[in-house]
């Protein structure tokens, strides 16, 4: 029958082993501890510097630290951990590479920009879901600092940002992932949409909304269809970083498609702060924005019984340094991973 096949229509994978959440933990700096999330963090440190001798070595203590409760929340050591999916923002992703050499784990350095947590997720669900392994943690992390540094202005240089533009996350999450098949009461991840590049000719790197609110389009209503599924289905259908100006579009683009999304839609750049109170414009961004909201906020309320279903969605802007120097476009890319309780 065809809703037990594995490959759902155009580009989603449906998992037919239990992938269970098995534990989560997220980590900030002062701006996340002090936004509305900031009870769910399981630490934070309010320099920012996580021990680190300059920033580049901070965000690489925040993310294996981060890993490292995830794993000791879901009673394991390091050494059960078969493999490791992790990413950054930064150039060859040296704050994952630097971070979690000293763990021992395999792993798969991915790269996403803001898309990252969800292509981890999905990529380690896929390795489960083979059987290759039993234990696999998918994590990433990003930093105010570093990403300021290398793709916009030094922090010293005190430039102005336009209404448009968001703030980067400090901040990293790490979730915990088991192949149960005993499947005993939790989080479930069930099925996954990787998403494709979309590029509608922007060019400005501060409205990274809009670069990317195209790409949570094709992605949400790929998955909907290739599922034969309504929005109603889940109780939240969560963006990654669009902040105000990226889901205004999402919602306008979505309708035109026939989806309506309204009373589902949750963005964690708009969640993760308050936007009353704290001058972060557009609303939070960076691999850490979706990161730490998943790992915190969305799954402890899942636990806690407030929503069963959710359509995890983390947007990406994919720019480099080079490219947006050079004036090239913007390409945006979102991949979303349905995640469910199951009794």
């Amino acid at each position: 029958m065809e809703h037990t096949k594995k490959k759902q229509g155009r580009q989603t994978f449906r998992f037919t082993q239990p992938v269970r959440v098995l534990s989560s933990a997220c980590f900030g700096g002062a701006m996340e501890q002090q936004g509305p999330l900031g009870r769910y963090l399981d630490g934070y440190d309010e320099t920012g510097k996580f021990d680190g001798e300059n920033w580049e070595e901070s965000e690489s203590h925040l993310q294996r630290q981060t890993i490292e409760k995830a794993v000791e929340k879901a009673g394991l050591t390091i050494k059960d951990v078969e493999n490791l999916f992790c990413g950054d923002l930064l150039r060859q992703m040296t704050a994952s590479s630097f971070g979690v050499k000293s763990l021992g784990i395999p792993v798969f350095g991915v790269y996403g920009a803001c898309s990252t947590m969800g292509e981890s997720l999905l990529l380690a669900s896929v390795l489960l879901e083979a059987e290759l392994a039993e234990h696999v943690v998918a994590a990433t992390s990003s930093h105010y600092a570093t990403a300021e540094k290398e793709f916009r202005f030094p922090l010293s240089y005190g430039n102005q940002r336009p209404p448009c533009a968001t703030w980067t996350v400090t901040g990293s999450g790490a979730v915990v992932l088991k192949r149960d098949k005993e499947q005993k009461p939790g989080v479930y991840v069930t099925a996954a949409t990787p998403g494709k590049i979309m590029d509608y000719g922007i060019t400005d790197k501060a409205n990274m909304g809009a670069c990317m609110a195209p790409a949570a389009v094709d992605t949400i209503s790929t998955h909907l269809k290739d599922l034969d599924r309504k929005p109603e289905y889940y109780d939240k259908i969560v963006t990654g970083d669009l902040g105000n100006v990226g889901s205004d579009i999402l919602l306008d683009l979505l309708k035109a498609e026939g989806y309506d999304i309204t009373k589902q839609h949750m963005d964690c750049g708009m969640t993760i702060y308050d936007q009353k109170f704290q001058d972060v414009h557009s609303g939070g961004s960076g691999c850490g924005c979706a990161a730490v909201t998943l790992a915190g906020y969305l799954l402890q309320n899942m636990r806690e019984g407030k929503w069963k279903k959710i359509l995890f969605v983390p947007t990406g802007a994919l720019l480099s340094t080079v490219s947006s120097n050079e004036g090239d476009t913007v390409p945006g890319i979102a991949h979303a991973v349905a995640l469910e309780w199951k009794e």
